[in-house]
């Protein structure tokens, strides 16, 4: 049986013990092992490991000997309660072994527990829990966590108060992070809102949150919209020895500077403009609006027929140094005098 999204999220919060098997897959090996500790957790309990209801089997050893596995599930252990069999890092070569254990489960074994990488529709570990008519398949892509996913690591981290607002910029950082660092992020939250029965708010996220590479280009972006033309070279040679590509820069600062456009053409006024637009981290949006008030209309036109212009020269066969092009756009945009010059 294959389960996808919430469906999925809730069985492995409360996997069923009367089920022989589940198999968790994914190219993040970090979501994967989130995914699996919950399911066993939820199967075993606290104890469980201690107690030593949990088996656990590489599988390297399984290749090595196919009777590991059909051991561990009708192994009886000297603590009662449910146990778990599980098999780490498997793929298509352990299909027979595990279609084998799962043909000779029983009520009262040991739950059998899969992880995989990455694994294709045509998979024949993937095909066989797929149609399993008592195990369960659970893939893990790369889609960014839904709501009802956040809103339920937040339950566990001890969240229940939050401000809409916040949960905008929680979805965001959700994007943003590995799971790992979300999931560290939030415990790192709950831990500062131990006791305080107030609702979680933008500004203690934006305190709490970890920097990212995406919050490096911000602080590069708000550099240039700040004018402040000494920090640009400084900030573009670290993101460049982090990978990031001008391409990336361009799009990012060509947003932003839009972003402020349509504030300062708003016609409810900036604050109205930055209220309206959708993506902007709390702690940003009293810059932005002091930004837009600053440059005016017709210097963020002339900006972004800049960095249009900017777009095209890197997308082009040019045999311009992509960077040295970003970084003479953005010194010149930092250079420029906006409604200064007025």
């Amino acid at each position: 049986m294959i389960l996808k999204g919430l469906e999925a999220t809730r069985y492995c919060a409360r996997p069923d013990p009367a089920r022989a098997g589940l198999l968790i897959f994914g190219a993040d090996t970090m979501r994967v092992a989130l995914k699996r500790q919950e399911a066993i957790a939820a199967l075993i309990g606290p104890q469980g490991e201690s107690e030593m209801r949990l088996t656990r089997i590489p599988a390297a050893d399984l290749r090595k000997d196919a009777a590991l596995l059909l051991d561990a599930i009708k192994a009886q252990g000297f603590f009662p309660g449910p146990r778990v069999a599980f098999v780490e890092d498997a793929a298509d070569g352990l299909t027979p072994t595990i279609e084998a254990a799962l043909k000779d489960w029983r009520a009262g074994d040991a739950t059998i527990v899969v992880t995989a990488g990455g694994l294709t529709g045509k998979s024949a570990l993937k095909t066989l829990f797929d149609k399993h008519p008592n195990a369960v398949s659970i893939g893990l892509y790369d889609d960014p966590p839904s709501r009802e996913e956040i809103e339920d690591a937040l339950k566990k981290a001890g969240l229940t108060a939050i401000d809409r607002e916040a949960m905008t910029d929680l979805s965001n950082l959700a994007r943003a992070l590995d799971p790992g660092d979300f999931r560290q992020t939030l415990e790192k939250i709950a831990l500062y809102k131990h006791g305080d029965a107030t609702p979680l708010t933008p500004a203690e996220i934006a305190a709490l949150a970890p920097a990212t590479i995406e919050a490096e280009v911000d602080e590069l972006v708000t550099a240039v919209a700040d004018r402040r033309a000494a920090d640009v070279g400084p900030l573009l040679r670290r993101l460049e020895g982090q990978g990031t590509q001008a391409v990336g820069l361009c799009i990012a600062t060509m947003r932003h500077f839009r972003a402020l456009h349509a504030a300062v053409t708003d016609p409810g006024g900036i604050q109205s403009g930055i209220a309206k637009a959708r993506g902007i981290p709390f702690k940003a949006r009293d810059a932005m609006a002091r930004q837009a008030q600053n440059w005016g209309a017709p210097a963020l036109e002339k900006a972004i027929t800049d960095l249009v212009e900017c777009d095209l020269t890197l997308r082009s066969a040019s045999r311009a140094p992509a960077m040295a092009v970003m970084e003479r756009t953005l010194l010149r945009l930092a250079l420029s005098r906006g409604n200064r010059g007025r």
